[in-house]
């Protein structure tokens, strides 16, 4: 797979290429401090979705981290916030601008205090819930694209959300990452070469709204 990305010059009318083109966008928090957070499971599961199709995240474009491969046939473009969490929609809004991604083509993958851990959950489009990287693209780009939101669970005792989200997982949580990781990856390329809908059908079967 290229590692390196061609700034598309398709016209306004050629929508064959623009549906055919994917971003899918995990977030995060940039540096070593914060890699293995709750919170970076966003860049996690992008990461494990490079490896697993030999994406090279190695173009620095607009405060981010990209890449560049083809999934049946669809261009996808993984990007990385580098701006720290609550800034992402900044990165992201100016590389959908610049790719011209449709805002139903463009998935981002987060962290969810909501939902159980390990569990997830597909939605075509929708609100933050107060996830602040969430809050920023929506800011940017309005609410009507689809997310894969990885439960890390709420914490226990008197502990702040914030706290608990840029914390570590666990030892236990982290036995765990491996299977979650690839069930994410597995649920972002259904998206990819099926659409939300049919993810949404499979995924998000038996969990309550």
């Amino acid at each position: 797979m290229s590692s390196t990305i061609e700034r598309h010059t398709d016209n306004a009318d050629n929508g064959s290429a623009e549906i055919s083109r994917f971003m899918v966008a995990g977030l995060g928090n940039p540096g070593r401090s914060h890699r293995l957070n709750r919170h970076n499971l966003g860049f996690m599961v992008l990461d494990e979705f490079a490896a697993r199709h030999g994406i090279k995240m190695t173009k620095v474009q607009s405060q981010a981290l990209i890449g560049s491969g083809k999934i049946d046939n669809r261009s996808v473009i993984p990007v990385k916030p580098m701006t720290y969490m609550n800034l992402s929609g900044r990165a992201i809004g100016t590389l959908c601008r610049y790719y011209r991604i449709r805002l139903t083509n463009l998935m981002v993958i987060y962290d969810e205090i909501d939902l159980p851990f390990g569990e997830i959950r597909i939605r075509a489009s929708g609100g933050s819930g107060g996830h602040n990287g969430m809050n920023s693209i929506i800011q940017e780009l309005g609410r009507e694209f689809p997310r894969i939101r990885v439960g890390v669970g709420r914490p226990t005792g008197r502990m702040e959300p914030a706290d608990h989200v840029l914390q570590n997982f666990s030892k236990l949580e982290g036995e765990a990452v491996a299977g979650i990781l690839d069930r994410a990856v597995d649920a972002l390329e259904m998206y990819l070469t099926d659409g939300v809908n049919a993810a949404m059908n499979i995924f998000n079967r038996n969990v309550d709204e």
